[in-house]
């Protein structure tokens, strides 16, 4: 027998009601911030970065493939990764489905790490993905969207992450199991892995000028992450007790 509080079905409806008007100010709210997004200043770019892609070297103007806007998702793949964060390939599953639509909405989606393009596209082969990812491999980009640090910083707590600066340095002895699996799983040990930072940051381009217009990270990530709007409308929430999730091809499912 459920441990959980049961009613009647005209109890039920009044509670929903209830939530149904916290739900709809919720929604305002966020629509709220969504304007505020974009009333942000944007910033001119005019640094000269280089990617690589499946078409070739590319500009970042050329990561827009002819739209206005350009969305990239900072995925964790380091060029020491011998496969993509498990986490950031549970978001990544999505994008797929979402592409298509942005871009005919004058919008592209695309990925973007350090890992060189080879590991990026076997590893895409082995999700099964086809959403554009660009390899940042020896360039700023990380770097200067708050995304990858150095030992160097990590070792000084000079590492700026979601608009905060502090020490990251990680004691290996102190990773709790769980998380030392996530970097294991990754071929790195924690301190390395938690190098690159996952995040997305949002671009315009008008009149030949690329302006960054929004960049968000860590938690500010968690509304693109599918699953979880699920969850959050399952019986049990999100009913975590740990690193659950695995790659889709992970599962011990038949």
């Amino acid at each position: 027998m459920t441990k959980h509080m049961t009613g009647t079905r005209q109890e039920w409806l009044g509670a929903r009601l209830a939530l149904l008007e916290a739900e709809k100010e919720l929604t305002r709210r966020s629509d709220e911030l969504a304007r505020r997004r974009q009333e942000l200043p944007w910033v001119r770019i005019d640094k000269e970065y280089r990617f690589e892609t499946d078409g070739g070297s590319a500009s970042l103007t050329d990561l827009f493939r002819g739209r206005s806007q350009l969305l990239v998702y900072h995925f964790m793949f380091g060029p020491d990764y011998t496969a993509g964060c498990p986490s950031c390939s549970a978001i990544a599953d999505g994008f797929d489905g979402f592409v298509v639509h942005l871009a005919n909405h004058d919008v592209t989606l695309s990925a973007v790490s350090r890992a060189p393009l080879a590991k990026l596209q076997a590893y895409k082969r082995r999700m099964g993905w086809s959403f554009p990812w660009a390899s940042s491999f020896g360039g700023d980009f990380n770097a200067d969207f708050n995304v990858w640090f150095t030992e160097q910083q990590q070792r000084e707590g000079s590492v700026e992450y979601n608009y905060r600066r502090g020490s990251h340095a990680t004691d290996a002895t102190t990773v709790p199991a769980p998380l030392a699996e996530i970097a294991s799983g990754v071929g790195t040990d924690w301190a390395t892995y938690t190098r690159e930072r996952p995040g997305m940051s949002a671009f315009a381009l008008e009149d030949g000028v690329v302006h960054h217009t929004y960049s968000t990270y860590a938690r500010g990530v968690d509304g693109l992450w599918g699953m979880y709007q699920w969850l959050d409308r399952a019986p049990r929430g999100r009913n975590e007790t740990g690193v659950w999730w695995r790659r889709h091809d992970e599962y011990n499912e038949g």
